[in-house]
């Protein structure tokens, strides 16, 4: 039995999948590397522990250790050169110092070259935001269509329905582009 028809419980479900999707755009954007050290900066990388791959935040602890540095805290000394290279081959053109358990990762400053690339990164990742708010939009304008053809609700509810979920979705693409315009502006900052 299919479930009654219900446009404000469909919005409602539109707009949480539309939150997710602006909190992983918040997440990738944490992982593009600024003029400042975040620990956010090295979430992203994955090391090859005990034959499984970890997340890194998994087996050491990240701080920072000034404006340009960050610390990794190995749990297991025995797995520091691992988290050491993997650290060097994550792409993000970092050059980690051990010393003992402690990995030691001077953050360069970031090139011209190197700022446009990281524009370029955050631009893909607003995009794929949008693209995933479209499927989402999508998905409930094919979920109206159903409803009407089955004739649940009528021709006008499912023109206001419509409506809002396109209004719902312009909204959040806005505030998608206003999250890669300020951090489109982070990254150029000198």
């Amino acid at each position: 039995m299919a479930a009654p028809a219900d446009p404000k419980a469909l919005k409602e479900d539109m707009k949480r999948r539309m939150d997710s999707t602006m909190e992983t755009l918040k997440k990738e954007f944490q992982g593009l590397r600024t003029g400042r050290a975040s620990p956010a900066l090295l979430e992203p990388i994955r090391v090859e522990i005990y034959g499984a791959i970890s997340p890194l935040n998994q087996v050491a602890n990240i701080s920072v250790g000034g404006p340009g540095m960050l610390n990794v805290q190995v749990f297991d000394r025995s797995q520091a050169k691992a988290v050491e290279i993997a650290i060097r081959d994550s792409g993000l053109g970092l050059n980690p110092q051990a010393e003992g358990q402690t990995i030691r990762v001077p953050l360069p400053p970031l090139t011209a070259e190197r700022r446009n690339d990281l524009s370029k990164q955050a631009a893909k990742y607003s995009e794929g935001a949008k693209v995933a708010l479209r499927g989402v939009r999508r998905d409930g304008m094919e979920q109206v269509a159903a409803w009407k053809k089955k004739s649940v609700i009528s021709e006008d509810e499912a023109k206001r329905a419509e409506k809002e979920m396109q209004t719902l979705t312009d909204e959040y693409v806005k505030k998608i582009d206003v999250a890669f315009a300020e951090k489109d502006k982070d990254i150029r900052t000198v």
